[in-house]
């Protein structure tokens, strides 16, 4: 089977399967792992490069009101390739490439390869997504026995002691202006043994004000910006963090503050969420003086 993958969280969770070699093409994020980024690159960003967290706001705003799609798709390139199968995603038309697009763009050809979207809502859907795919590929047992180790590192994560009530958690998606992470993003603050102050389980992030996030009064300020490394997250936060705003937050105030990889362990829905989730616990555990090792 010849697979063209046009979303991230699809190229991990197929290599994660052992069906990498399968692999002809991805999209121009699929960094990961490194071996992905030896495939043909078959789509692109329609925005400009080296803009600022507003501009990039402002111009998705822009974009998406005028019916444009984020991102160039290289039509011949995957007419050539001769994909069976196109790995794609419809949930979120900022992070990649839509179905919608990829259906427009598969339509002409002499024989129509088969979409498969992958479009969950919350970190169950995530893992059923994984048992989808290992299915379609004939690699059911393969997908089961990942999916199990996921649960097995989920549950060691909530076995961590927790204090008396649970650390508020707030998880910024974007930090100007400010949108509030969602769907799996709030449950896996729970796994991790905080609560999400904002707590919408499976619904999409949303933007905010900087006074409701101060009136939540959270304990702890989770900064992963959609599409950001550690050192592009820390970027960010820095042009924003000798805001009033900012520096009135207690969280920000006392240090309870984590910057964190959200291009690989929050924003795309594979198997790296659960490192988020095991990096959020031990990152808890040390703001809150806990042990960040299981409990006896």
């Amino acid at each position: 089977m010849r697979i063209v993958s046009l979303v991230p969280n699809g190229t991990e969770v197929l290599f994660a399967l052992g069906a990498g070699e399968l692999v002809v093409g991805v999209s121009h994020e699929c960094d990961y792992p490194p071996e992905a980024r030896s495939r043909p690159i078959l789509t692109g960003s329609a925005l400009a490069s080296g803009l600022s967290a507003a501009e990039v706001d402002a111009a998705v705003s822009a974009q998406l009101a005028l019916g444009k799609s984020l991102y160039s798709l290289d039509e011949e390139r995957i007419a050539s390739l001769a994909p069976e199968l196109i790995v794609t995603q419809q949930l979120c038309p900022v992070c990649a490439v839509s179905t919608a697009q990829v259906d427009q763009a598969v339509a002409v050809l002499p024989r129509c390869p088969e979409l498969l979207s992958l479009d969950p809502h919350t970190l169950e859907d995530v893992l059923a997504d994984i048992l989808r795919v290992g299915e379609r590929l004939g690699l059911a047992a393969r997908a089961g026995e990942l999916v199990a180790s996921l649960r097995r590192r989920l549950e060691v994560a909530q076995e961590l002691p927790l204090v008396p009530s649970r650390p508020r958690v707030v998880a910024l998606e974007w930090p100007d202006p400010p949108f509030l992470a969602g769907h799996w993003v709030p449950e896996m603050i729970h796994w991790a043994g905080g609560e999400d102050a904002f707590a919408r389980p499976g619904e999409a992030s949303r933007r905010t004000q900087w006074q409701e996030i101060a009136a939540a009064d959270p304990d702890f300020l989770l900064v992963a910006p959609c599409g950001f490394d550690v050192a592009g997250a820390a970027r960010e936060l820095a042009k924003i963090a000798h805001l009033p705003l900012w520096q009135g937050l207690r969280a920000a105030r006392e240090g309870h503050v984590a910057v964190v990889d959200a291009n690989g362990h929050w924003s795309r829905p594979g198997p790296r969420l659960v490192d988020g989730v095991e990096e959020l616990a031990r990152r808890l555990a040390a703001s809150f003086g806990l042990s960040a090792s299981p409990a006896g």
